[in-house]
C-alpha cells in the first residue's frame, strides 16, 4: 500500500442479509482487510428501524476490534419519534463517529420532509451522512444535491458514487455543485475507467473508498483504485486522507 497511509473503508456493515449470502464473521473480515492493508473499516446495521437495536448491534460487533472497527448511526424515519433520541445516544454514549440512511426501507425520498430532522442534526453538530444511493425512487443521488445547500456544516457522502452510470452522473452533478458532497466506490457497477471519471469530473478530494464489507470483498474493490490512472496524492485522498477529515480522526 502507501507508505504511512491509514486506509479507511468507508462502507461496511454488521449483521446477516441472507437474500445476499452476508454474514458478518470479524475473523473473514479482519483477514481480508490485513491482506490488502485496510486499516479501519466503518460499520452500520441497518435492518431494525427503531434505530436502538441495529446500532447495539454495531457497538457490541465493532467493541470486539475497536483499534480496526468504527460505528456509524443508523434511524429512519418510519419511527420518527425515535430519530433524535436514538441518534444523540448513538454519538454521545456509543461513540459513533457518522450516520447512515437507507431510504429502499421506507416510501420516502431523500429530499423529503419526513428526513429533514436527520439533516438539521447532523448539521447542528457538523457530522457526515452517508445514503445508499443508486436507480430507487428513494435513493436517486440528485436528491443529495438538492439537500446539501440547506445543511452546510454537515456532509454527505452518496454511497456507491450512484451505482450505475445515469445516477453516477448525478452524483458527479452533485459534487461539482456542493463542497460538502462526496462520492464512495463501491459497487459492482463497476467497469475499468469509473475511479478516473470521478476524480477527473469530481475532483480526488472528494471521493471515498468503501467495500461493502462483508457484503462484498473488500479486495477487489480496494483494487480498482490502487489499479487506477490517478495519481498517488489522489489515491492517498481517495483511501484514507478524506475519511480522516470527515471523521476528524487525529
Amino acid at each position: 500500500m502507501i507508505d504511512g497511509l491509514q486506509v479507511i473503508d468507508f462502507h461496511g456493515h454488521v449483521g446477516r442479509w441472507d437474500r445476499y449470502g452476508m454474514i458478518d464473521d470479524p475473523a473473514k473480515m479482519l483477514h481480508a482487510m490485513d491482506r490488502a492493508g485496510i486499516d479501519l473499516a466503518c460499520l452500520f446495521h441497518i435492518f431494525h428501524p427503531d434505530g436502538s437495536t441495529s446500532n447495539d448491534l454495531t457497538a457490541t460487533f465493532v467493541a470486539q476490534h475497536p483499534d480496526r472497527f468504527v460505528g456509524f448511526a443508523y434511524v429512519s424515519p418510519l419511527l420518527p419519534e425515535r430519530m433524535l433520541p436514538e441518534l444523540a445516544r448513538a454519538l454521545d454514549q456509543l461513540h459513533f463517529a457518522a450516520i447512515k440512511l437507507y431510504p429502499p426501507y421506507t416510501p420516502w425520498p431523500l429530499n423529503e420532509a419526513p428526513w429533514s430532522p436527520i439533516y438539521r442534526f447532523a448539521n447542528a453538530k457538523g457530522l457526515t451522512i452517508i445514503f445508499h444511493t443508486g436507480p430507487e425512487l428513494q435513493s436517486l443521488p440528485r436528491f443529495v444535491g438538492e439537500i446539501a445547500p440547506d445543511y452546510p456544516r454537515a456532509n454527505f457522502v452518496i454511497g456507491h458514487a450512484g451505482n450505475t452510470p445515469v445516477e453516477r452522473a448525478q452524483a458527479i452533478a452533485a459534487a461539482q455543485a456542493n463542497p460538502n458532497v462526496y462520492l464512495e466506490t463501491c459497487s459492482t457497477f463497476r467497469n475499468p475507467g469509473v475511479i478516473e471519471q470521478l476524480v477527473n469530473e469530481a475532483g480526488a478530494d472528494r471521493v471515498l473508498y468503501g467495500s461493502d464489507t462483508p457484503l462484498m470483498d473488500p479486495r477487489p474493490q480496494l483494487g480498482k483504485i490502487i489499479t487506477a490512472q490517478i495519481s498517488d496524492a489522489a489515491k492517498r485522498l481517495i483511501l484514507g486522507e478524506n475519511a480522516r477529515r470527515l471523521l476528524h480522526l487525529s
